[in-house]
């Protein structure tokens, strides 16, 4: 076997002293860290955990001058776990290679860390361990001009029910709440036509949700203002860019870390959840019931109104 063969299989740790060069640095390694979650761009990975293994390798700057045994000086080994379980808890992901990515960025804002060798391996999804490995080093950037950061943009959350996405008075809804200048969020809950039942609780929560997002279509083909969108990255270019967004939700609630525990039935409390998680401070309801509990205030309006 030759040495880029035997090397491509072997230990990070072993990868990064071979491209070591002529100041070679420290390294901490993590070996064989596993961990169980759930990640994979497959449906049969949904709902279900499966045993991921990391390994890592960091090389650090030699410290200059004695340790004298003191922990603050050195990059511990707290610090690559830590990274990974901060990036696994902020959603769920569909590919190992994200997640590399992500942990090896986090590693490097570490001021120690000069280079990350990340391999993340799968062991219940095949007969062997698939994975990925990256190596990823330091950007050295020149000093950048001081930005005054623009604050994310607050949207006014809308709630529609059917009577209310078939009023009239839609358009001159949307006038008024366009006019104030905020972003505009709207959340529809499933159409009146009864969708399948099923005794599985996943496969129900995934047509209950589609059902949902039939409906925001439905709400789109009423107004050419309405934008339907699925992610928080199109939500957040939408917002900046002045669009009228219908919230898609399949994909934010099952890739979210932090389940909520409103069921797609109960539409007006999963869409308070979700305006919760994007810092509204409050929801109108327009043409649905109220349910017991809500995340943000909500404030009800008859869809017999043509004023907001």
């Amino acid at each position: 076997m030759s040495n880029e063969v035997r090397l491509a299989f072997a230990h990070p740790s072993e990868r990064a002293e071979a491209m070591a060069g002529d100041a070679p640095l420290d390294r901490i390694s993590l070996r064989d860290h596993i961990v169980e979650v759930e990640i994979g761009a497959f449906q049969a990975e949904r709902g279900v955990t499966q045993r991921i293994c990391f390994n890592v390798v960091v090389e650090v700057q030699p410290l200059t001058g004695p340790i004298e045994d003191d922990v603050d000086r050195i990059l511990s080994y707290d610090r690559v776990t830590e990274a990974i379980a901060a990036e696994l808890a902020v959603e769920r992901l569909a590919l190992l290679e994200t997640l590399a990515e992500r942990v090896a960025d986090r590693i490097l804002l570490e001021p120690q860390a000069m280079r990350a060798f990340v391999r993340i391996e799968k062991l219940d999804r095949g007969p062997g361990a698939l994975g990925v490995e990256i190596v990823r080093a330091r950007v050295a950037a020149a000093p950048a001009p001081e930005v005054v950061q623009e604050a994310a943009p607050q949207p006014q959350f809308l709630f529609l029910g059917n009577a209310a996405i078939a009023s009239p008075h839609l358009a001159g809804w949307l006038d008024q709440l366009t006019g104030q200048g905020k972003p505009v969020i709207i959340c529809v809950g499933a159409p009146d036509a009864a969708a399948p039942q099923l005794s599985h609780k996943m496969a129900q929560r995934r047509i209950d949700l589609l059902a949902i997002e039939q409906n925001a279509w439905v709400l789109a083909s009423r107004d050419d203002r309405c934008v339907v969108v699925d992610t928080r990255t199109e939500l957040d270019w939408a917002m900046k860019n002045g669009q009228t967004c219908v919230w898609a939700p399949s994909k934010i609630v099952l890739d979210s870390v932090d389940t909520p525990s409103a069921q797609p039935r109960d539409a007006v409390a999963l869409a308070a959840w979700f305006a919760a998680s994007m810092e509204a401070e409050d929801m109108l309801v327009i043409g649905a019931a109220l349910p017991q509990e809500a995340s943000v205030p909500l404030k009800p309006i008859s869809a017999e109104q043509d004023r907001l």
